[in-house]
């Protein structure tokens, strides 16, 4: 019973950090352009943030479940290793500030716990399964491609709708704000169907023990619904230094600039959640921003704050896998 509380407090706790580290996704762009107060802005991420936990399906739910396959007597410690050290990694990173991802570390501490579990065959490493990307490689490929082709379709539609507006009279060109607030919803809806996915899994399987989730649906009415409370109550009980850092950061833009954001990140991640492929939603949204920033002038880029960020992710795969390893060693040996 202790190795399973510890199992369902991991699995809630990854719901909290996701919630944290994804706190600018539909904040930021709200923020920079100065269309809403804090709390306002706030209000309304929470708000769809649990609209899109509850109506997310399990596609991406399996495909977390699918990367260890280890005996039901390891499951639980394995799953508690991995989202205990994405925990850990995230919050300390997101103390100073930076948006990494618990996405990321996530996969890196299930790859590094089911090694020691179970050796290399323990871990489905993946790649390409027709056109969907699956397991380890293809989930660390996905994330890998989402930012750039996330920075290209903001930069798409930045150039459309700078060429749009400039046909605008100035009193239309307000109207921008509010189809702002549209594209902000849309981001968080995206980001409670894909991250939600990811905690709803990992409580899904400790609660079956069966290594795997059970049924059709897979994850029960309870198990969804207090890790989308969890993740959108997060978002903006921790998140506030990130959006800061986000918002004021990378790139200054207007108006024009973060729809295009908004716009791109939502169709990249609600895509993506659709074929079962878990993202890093943060390193989407802020890619969006710098490819909406490059597009409307170069030097409006923070490359600085940028390069910071993908040192920071780059370094949480092996963080990870390492340090997950090591704590599943430890509780492995709890009765």
């Amino acid at each position: 019973m202790i190795l399973f509380a510890i199992g369902v407090a991991g699995a809630l706790a990854l719901a909290a950090l996701l919630g944290v580290s994804d706190a600018p996704n539909a904040a930021a762009a709200l923020l920079a352009s100065r269309t809403g107060s804090y709390s306002a802005v706030a209000a309304w991420s929470l708000a769809w943030h649990v609209a899109g936990g509850l109506l997310a399906g399990v596609a991406v739910a399996r495909t977390i479940a699918g990367i260890v396959h280890v005996g039901s007597a390891a499951t639980v410690p394995v799953l508690a290793a991995a989202s205990l050290t994405a925990v850990g990694f995230t919050w300390a990173t997101t103390r100073k500030g930076l948006p990494t991802s618990a996405s990321v570390g996530l996969v890196g501490g299930l790859a590094g716990a089911g090694l020691a579990a179970g050796g290399v065959r323990a871990v489905e490493w993946g790649g390409l399964a027709g056109v969907r990307l699956v397991g380890v490689l293809g989930v660390l490929i996905g994330i890998l491609l989402a930012p750039f082709l996330a920075a290209g379709a903001a930069g798409l539609v930045d150039q459309l709708a700078r060429r749009a507006a400039v046909r605008l009279p100035r009193s239309a060109r307000r109207e921008l704000r509010g189809g702002l607030w549209v594209a902000s919803a849309a981001v968080a809806v995206a980001d409670g169907t894909n991250d939600g996915q990811k905690a709803m899994g990992l409580l899904a399987v400790v609660v079956s023990g069966t290594g795997a989730l059970a049924g059709a649906g897979g994850i029960a009415p309870w198990e969804r619904v207090s890790c989308a409370l969890v993740l959108a109550a997060f978002t903006v009980l921790g998140g506030r230094r990130v959006v800061a850092r986000v918002s004021r950061g990378l790139a200054r833009g207007g108006a024009v600039d973060d729809l295009a954001a908004q716009c791109a990140s939502a169709g990249v991640i609600l895509a993506a959640a659709a074929v079962g492929l878990p993202l890093s939603t943060s390193t989407v949204v802020t890619s969006s921003m710098v490819g909406a920033g490059v597009s409307a002038r170069r030097r409006h880029v923070r490359w600085g704050g940028v390069l910071r960020i993908f040192v920071a992710w780059a370094l949480t795969v092996p963080a990870c896998g390492v340090a997950a390893a090591g704590a599943y060693e430890v509780l492995r040996r709890i009765p």
